[in-house]
């Protein structure tokens, strides 16, 4: 069994009672994980499961799939200020999207792990701004490697490059965000 830090990126119904969770890890990247039996009323990982939680998770490896099985969930934090305002779900949202567009499943970045976690920090605690959105876009696209290629002009056009297209919510925040 591993165990490594991790955010609830994605949750996706399986079954009747079963989830498949995405999770940016620390220690291993962008990871899925099976979590048999999580919805049934009396579960140990009822409530522990929420996007954006930031926890730490034992998992098994499986052999035969990228789907590894969940065992243990520790809540770290909640980012309970983050689920105040409509707009601060969104620009996390967002964030989580293109996250998820410019990582390969299984890639330890542990830069980008920070990188949301500090994101997410900072939505706990202020309101979601145009400037924050584009801070993270120039952040992951100098992580990644590919802000400041020829040609790319800004931190989101080098971006919708490495990652085909950026998240279709991009416009409306944009337009809305102060």
């Amino acid at each position: 069994m591993e165990s490594t830090p991790a955010i609830l990126l994605r949750r996706t119904r399986f079954s009747e009672t079963s989830l498949i969770v995405t999770w940016l890890t620390r220690d291993h990247g962008k990871l899925k994980t099976m979590a048999r039996g999580v919805l049934r009323p009396k579960s140990p990982l009822a409530g522990a499961l929420d996007l954006f939680f930031e926890t730490e998770i034992a998992f098994v490896r499986s052999r035969r799939s990228e789907i590894h099985t969940l065992r243990e969930v520790v809540l770290r934090n909640p980012f309970e200020g983050l689920r105040k305002d409509y707009a601060r779900v969104e620009l996390a949202a967002y964030f989580v999207e293109l996250l998820e567009a410019a990582t390969e499943p299984e890639h330890p970045v542990p830069e980008l792990f920070d990188l949301l976690h500090r994101a997410l920090a900072y939505l706990e605690t202020a309101a979601p701004s145009r400037r924050a959105l584009l801070h993270f876009e120039n952040e992951l696209a100098r992580l990644l490697g590919i802000h400041g290629e020829a040609g790319t002009g800004s931190a989101a056009s080098a971006l919708a490059r490495a990652c085909s297209r950026l998240p279709s919510a991009r416009p409306g925040l944009l337009h809305k965000l102060p």
